[in-house]
């Protein structure tokens, strides 16, 4: 039974598994499948009875079933050998029923055919193609390629049998939408048999053609030799729309019918030139479309190279001979009869018919537009125009046709000397057999030049024209890319074809492994094509490369500078088909791109340029072709950079838009600078060290460039630098002039540019002298060796000493800190991006970083907020400290102190970033600037009263005490102090705020410690934290409670994770050790033991609450409810903890502990204290997905079945709400044992005394019997259904209608409901008489007759897609019961 969703999976499967089922249904030797006849019959029942619904498949309505039908019957076709007349080779189809199934499937094809719809709107302008049609070509190869593999397999009797009823059809209908399926289906007839199906099919369409166009009027341009000055202008002849139609569609499945026709169309040469030539000579442009497609069918039919009988059968599967054998070319050997296709070679009279149909429709096309452009013969400008569009269509169509037939122009060399023509190729292939000449080719491009000429000046406005002749010089310039197209398309279609017509190399049912996939062979011949046709494609593509000396054709130049010309015209669609030319040409001879480059870099140079001259240069500019090529050509990369930093002047918006992509692209694809770029030699260009100052000096703020430029200008600048350390001649003096420019940048008026500076300082400033290496830190204080200067640390001290320079920095910086309520950044470096959407949001892309970003880890602690803190501000003072060591701090400490007390959260923002850089740096001197000025710098920051800067504080404090070397582990010089500064006693004075706001800078700071390197200092802080943090669990501030349960998740994880990694200390350190392991562990198990004694005491509590006090008791009760409040605010922080570490993914560490808490987080769902009850919903949310491995799954199994029987109904309920995700998380890891205790407690809950906890146990239970133990489902459903049907006959018999509590019959109707709701979709033998002996209840009072009517109800909404054939499942009387239960009551009789 197949849903309507899943037809189309269920046909493609059959395609699919089609060869398997073949072979070991009708294989004489199958190896290790123990199948009886029986099964295999069954087999070829399915593929049969698939093959005949296949037919009603076929729904123009339903595109992705009819395309998986003729998928299915394609692969079915691909494994049978012949379909013939002897009814022994296929016992399992008889012939005449065959051919029943033939007539059948033809006509429903027709059908299908009429009523199929364009999937687009028909294009009848230009080149509209003749093969783009509905979904049956536009969504696959499956249409076509079944009629390939169906017509293939016949016989002649019944090949002739289809091509009578196709011929018919083709012959009385005109179908406009369907051109190219109709195309297709003749020409798969004529590819299996063309001399046949020419006759049949091509002659009469052929003939019907020629007499449509006889009486109709004709305009002299189709090359009958008529003087087109002859035709009257004033009244122009047309055609009744009707036959234009017609004739439209005749010729155009005409087209596509002769693609493999070959030397059958000969018979017919005569009939085809006059089609033609009265085609080109009609008044209707689509009927001249239509001769263009015939045109170019027909020449590329004659000539070129194509397999031929691709779809018979050669070879029989040695184990089955009624299917055919599939190929594998890894073990292919000579011993086996010859595979290969036999190949369409053009014979002479093929040959001479197209050198006619090339002199008839090139020469002599060639001819007239020469006389049209040089002599001006038409005094009207209409008919020049339509006499021009007819030429050059002719000449269009000729060249499509002959494709790479036509041979190349001879290219020229350095010294003009071509030399030897037969050089040693890279890539041999062609297309097919040589026509014409190259003097026809150098012909063609010399008039195709002076007509260029003539269009751009005459007639530049008319797009129809100049796309023409762009498409002709397409053809002529870059030989081999219509074949490129061809085979990248076909590629494509491939790969989807491909997938169902595969049998992997090992093969079980079959003795026959091969060394690779086996395919059809008519699959093999198809890739063997596309692969000739690349080959082609390429043959002469390589030669410039085969040999430096070669060059372009003079005539190609010519053919290439009217390209140029052509992409900078007015029309967007003339500029893009003349650019993709332009670029494919050059492509093949990268020798232009200098000079295309040059010339369209002036258009941006140029304040008198056209917006169109920008747009089009921009675009050919912008391709990677050119931008690859920059990187090797010194005089080409000097002009780009400077054309376009100096293209400001153009005031379009949309010239401007084309330039800042330009540049962007560039930025992204830059690869570096060519070596030759940095010789003094070099003379295609400006010396380096020159262009480095130019853009240089575009890039300061007082140039009044727009700030866009002068970004553009900066980010030059920075690459350049970048490249420059490849050169020593170079480096250092440019890194240091760069440097300081962007230090000095760093005070910019302009945003943008302070950002990109930011990202140069951290790419620039990369040595470390006064960086104390690990060896050096713990107690070095001398002076560094004078020779480790850093080659930066003159230009960048001379900047920083200025006096302010700090000030204003840290001020400019501030201003990219913009401070919303609904900030959503965070420390990752995403700095200015809420100014970003009031400019280009592409503008980002000039100042990537490629540094890891920070922190490594995100950021779970929701105290911390959405904090401004960017590293990559920070990290550039720490550079820049370590490039030039304590003058560096010297020059930051005032700024810093006025920074960090500022009441703009902004200035604290910068001043945590530059303090967090120099805390960070290890210099050398550093310590002693902690113990001079640092350290109580962080204490006044500690103490601050104000709190909107936490954030930001707390990611310096993060930040400074990040573990240094590439996996973080290395200690910073003054982590130990910032955490000893952390951990000393707060002032007893101060307010809840600053309490909360050290527990927050402490939980930071761990975060950032790595436990399995934690040296003994950092061990004793952990378990005096601990210490304190056990003991203000109580602490009267919510605040300072949730700080201290996040500080306790991290402690506790790191306290865990150190103890189980294997310590190397000391014998004595050890024992130490060893004792303060059993303490934590002791003050852990305490923790869990002291929650389970506090839960009863807040539900007592809570229950005293809801009923109320006496007066004269409360005095006597404010030490309990004293001692309850405290009891409630320490598991709020235990709360606090439990969801602060599930959401760090710290819990496998404490695992143990939050099994121990699993009890309070149920049973404190429901409490008078909403606050708690909040908290224990959120851990409750978290914890319900959290997987629990050995032994801990043990534990919390233990624990659901206490909560399941605790005495409060609410705990009960909210167990069961866990056990759905548990049971889904744990179905595979839990015992059978403990299976069934969980089955048996919901079973148990399911006769609850609460109504709510029995109707939650059976939705559990539903749930379970889905995707639970299949034994354990079906013992439960028998169990169910003997009780309930015990209790309905109890309930029959008046002697015992009473003595049974609602909830025990509740609880069975229950039972019954979760069996019927646990199979929404499908229909299993048992549920027809679950469901009527549910629906029997509903008589019973409520809740029970509720329950009934809402399952049932349910029941049948799920099914009712699928109703009409489901219901066959139950019987007559079953049917009333369950139309009585769901029949709504009625006053009425």
């Amino acid at each position: 039974m197949t849903a309507t969703h899943q037809l189309k999976a269920a046909v493609m499967s059959i395609a699919y598994a089609g060869r398997s089922l073949f072979l070991t249904s009708l294989s004489t030797s199958v190896k290790g499948v123990d199948l009886d006849g029986a099964e295999t019959d069954g087999f070829i029942d399915l593929l049969m009875i698939s093959l005949s619904n296949a037919l009603l498949g076929m729904d123009a309505n339903d595109p992705p079933k009819t395309l998986a039908t003729m998928q299915l019957i394609g692969s079915i076709f691909s494994n049978i050998a012949t379909l013939g007349d002897d009814a022994d080779d296929l016992p399992f189809m008889p012939v005449i029923r065959f051919s029943e199934w033939l007539d059948e499937f033809l006509c429903r094809l027709f059908s299908l055919l009429q009523h199929l719809e364009p999937s687009s709107v028909l294009n009848e302008g230009l080149h509209s193609s003749a093969t783009s049609g509905t979904f049956l070509v536009e969504d696959g190869p499956y249409y076509y390629c079944m009629l390939e593999i169906l017509l293939g397999r016949l016989s002649k009797s019944l090949y002739n049998q289809a091509l009578k009823k196709i011929a018919k059809f083709v012959r009385t209908s005109v179908l406009p939408g369907a051109i190219a399926e109709v195309g297709l289906l003749c020409c798969a007839c004529v590819h299996t048999n063309p001399e046949e199906a020419v006759d049949s099919l091509v002659e009469p369409i052929l003939s019907s053609v020629i007499s449509s166009l006889k009486g109709t009027p004709g305009t002299g341009f189709g090359g009958k030799g008529i003087s087109g000055a002859s035709v009257s202008a004033k009244v122009k002849p047309t055609l009744s729309p009707a036959l234009e139609t017609a004739i439209d569609y005749q010729l155009k499945i005409l087209s596509i019918a002769i693609s493999y026709g070959g030397p059958a169309l000969l018979r017919y040469k005569d009939q085809f030139k006059e089609a033609i030539i009265s085609a080109f000579d009609s008044p209707s442009w689509k009927v001249n479309g239509g001769g263009d497609h015939l045109l170019r069918s027909l020449l590329g039919s004659l000539i070129l190279y194509y397999p031929l009988d691709q779809y018979k059968c050669i070879m029989h599967h040695p184990a089955a001979v009624a299917l055919e054998e599939w190929i594998s070319m890894k073990d292919y050997n000579h011993d086996k009869p010859l595979m290969a296709p036999k190949w369409h070679v053009a014979n002479d009279d093929e040959v001479q018919f197209a050198n006619e149909l090339l002199i008839l429709h090139l020469q002599s096309a060639l001819d007239d537009l020469l006389r049209i452009c040089r002599d001006k013969i038409h005094t009207d400008l209409g008919n020049e125009k339509e006499h021009l569009k007819v030429t050059l269509l002719r000449i269009d169509s000729s060249l499509q046709g002959v494709l790479s037939c036509l041979p190349d122009f001879s290219p020229s060399s350095r010294n003009g000397i071509v030399g030897d023509k037969n050089h040693t190729f890279l890539i041999a292939g062609a297309t097919g057999s040589r026509v014409g000449s190259t003097d026809l080719r150098i012909k063609a491009a010399e008039i195709i030049h002076a007509a260029c000429k003539y269009l751009l000046e005459k007639k530049s406005d008319d797009s129809i024209l100049l796309i023409l002749i762009i498409h002709i010089m397409d053809a002529l310039g870059n030989y081999g890319s219509l074949e490129y197209d061809e085979w990248s398309n076909h590629r494509q279609a491939w790969k989807l074809e491909s997938a169902a017509i595969i049998e992997p190399p090992t093969n079980f049912i079959v003795s026959c492994h091969a060394k690779g996939k086996k395919r059809p062979r008519w699959a093999l011949i198809d890739k063997a094509y596309m692969h000739s046709t690349w080959r082609s494609s390429q043959s002469s593509y390589h030669l410039f490369r085969a040999s430096g000396n070669f060059f372009p054709s003079d005539h190609a130049v010519l053919l290439m500078d009217d390209l140029l010309s052509l992409t900078l015209h007015s029309y967007e669609t003339v500029r893009v088909l003349a650019g993709k030319s332009l670029l494919k040409m050059i492509k093949r001879w990268p020798s232009m791109i200098s000079k295309c480059v040059l010339s369209l870099i002036e258009n941006l140079r140029s304040s008198n340029a056209p917006e169109n001259a920008v747009l089009g240069s921009c675009a050919v500019l912008s391709s990677q072709t050119v931008l690859k090529h920059l990187s090797m050509d010194p005089k080409s990369f000097s002009s780009f950079l400077l054309g376009i930093l100096s293209s400001s002047h153009h005031e379009s918006l949309k010239a401007q838009k084309a330039i800042n992509e330009l540049f962007v692209k560039y930025n992204i694809h830059f690869s570096g600078i060519s070596r030759s770029t940095f010789q003094d030699d070099n003379k295609d260009g400006p010396d380096f060290a020159h262009l480095v100052s130019q853009i240089g000096s575009m890039s300061f703020d007082s140039t009044g460039l727009h700030w866009r430029y002068n970004l553009m200008a900066n980010r030059v600048l920075l690459l350049l630098a970048m490249a420059s350390r490849n050169d020593p001649n170079f480096s250092s003096k440019i890194l240091s002039e760069t440097a300081g420019h962007f230090l000095k940048n760093l005070k910019s008026q302009l945003p943008q540019t302070r950002i990109l500076a930011i990202s140069a300082l951290n790419t620039l400033l990369k040595e470390s002298p006064y960086k104390l290496s690990s060896e050096q830190q713990p107690a070095f204080s001398g002076e560094l060796d004078a020779n480790t200067k850093s080659s930066l640390e003159g230009a960048l001290t001379e900047i920083f000493m200025e006096e302010g320079f700090f000030n204003e920095t840290l001020n400019s910086l501030s201003h990219v800190h913009i401070i919303t309520d609904t900030e959503s950044t965070s420390s990752r470096g995403n700095h200015g991006s809420s100014f970003q959407s009031l400019a280009d949001k592409s503008i980002t892309r000039f100042y990537f970083d490629f540094s890891a970003s920070w922190p490594r880890t995100p950021s779970w602690i929701s105290l911390l907020g959405n904090d401004t803190f960017y590293s990559n501000f920070a990290r550039i003072f720490k550079r820049l400290a370590q490039e030039c060591g304590m003058p560096v701090l010297l020059a930051l400490k005032s700024t810093l102190e006025e920074f960090a007390g500022a009441k703009e959260r902004s200035k604290q923002c910068v001043a945590a970033e530059a303090l967090a850089g120099v805390l960070h740096s290890d210099v050398n001197g550093l310590l002693g600037a902690w113990d001079n000025w640092m350290k109580f710098q962080l204490q006044n920051i500690i103490l601050a009263q104000s709190v909107e800067s936490m954030p930001e504080w707390a990611a310096c404090i993060r930040y400074a005490v990040t573990g240094k070397g590439k996996y973080g582990s290395r200690l910073p010089l003054l982590r130990q102090h910032i955490l000893d500064c952390l951990m000393a006693p707060l002032p007893p004075a101060v307010t809840t705020s600053v309490i909360a706001k050290r527990y927050t800078f402490l939980s930071a700071a761990l975060i950032e410690i790595s436990p399995n390197k934690m040296p003994l200092s950092e061990i004793q802080l952990h378990e005096k934290l601990l210490n304190e943090l056990l003991a203000n669990m109580c602490h009267s501030s919510a605040q300072v409670r949730e700080a201290i349960g996040v500080t306790l998740s991290v402690l506790c994880s790191n306290m865990r994770l150190n103890m189980s990694f294997p310590r190397d200390d000391s014998c004595n350190e050890g024992e130490t050790g060893m004792d303060n392991q059993l303490k934590v562990e002791k003050w852990f198990s305490s923790l869990t033991k002291h929650a389970s004694d506090l839960v009863m005491h807040i539900q007592n509590t809570s229950q005293s609450d809801s009923l109320g006090t006496h007066p004269h008791t409360s005095s006597q009760n404010e030490s309990l409810n004293s001692n309850a409040q405290d009891d409630v605010k320490w598991m709020e922080t235990l709360f606090h903890f439990i969801i602060s570490t599930l959401k760090s993914g710290r819990s496998s560490y404490v695992l143990d502990i939050i099994v121990g808490l699993l009890y309070p987080i149920i049973a404190l769902q429901e409490t008078s204290n909403k606050d708690l009850s909040t908290l224990a919903k959120a851990a409750f949310e978290l914890l319900k997905w959290r997987i629990f491995w050995e032994p801990y799954i043990h534990r919390v199994v233990s624990a659901i079945l206490s909560s399941a029987n605790d005495s409060n109904w609410r705990t009960r309920s909210v167990t069961l709400t866990f056990l759905r995700t548990f049971m889904y998380r744990h179905t595979f890891i839990l015992s059978s044992e403990e299976k069934q205790k969980i089955w048996r407690t919901v079973e148990g809950l399911l006769r609850d005394n609460q109504v709510e906890v029995r109707e939650h146990g059976a939705a559990v239970l539903a749930g379970l019997m889905k995707g639970g133990d299949e034994d354990l489902a079906r013992d439960f459903r028998d169990r169910a259904y003997m009780e309930a049907n015990a209790i309905l006959k109890r309930r029959n018999m008046r002697s015992t209608k009473t003595g049974q509590s609602v909830a025990s019959v509740h609880g069975a109707v229950l039972a019954l409901v979760a069996s019927v709701l646990s199979v929404p979709y499908d229909m299993p033998r048992w549920l027809p008489e679950h469901v009527t002996l549910l629906a029997r209840f509903g008589g019973e009072p409520s809740p029970v007759k509720s329950t009934v009517t809402k399952a049932v109800a349910e029941f049948r909404r799920t099914h009712a897609d699928t109703w009409n054939i489901q219901k066959e499942s139950f019987s007559e009387e079953q049917l009333e019961v369950l139309a009585d239960t769901s029949s709504s009551s009625s006053y009425f009789a």
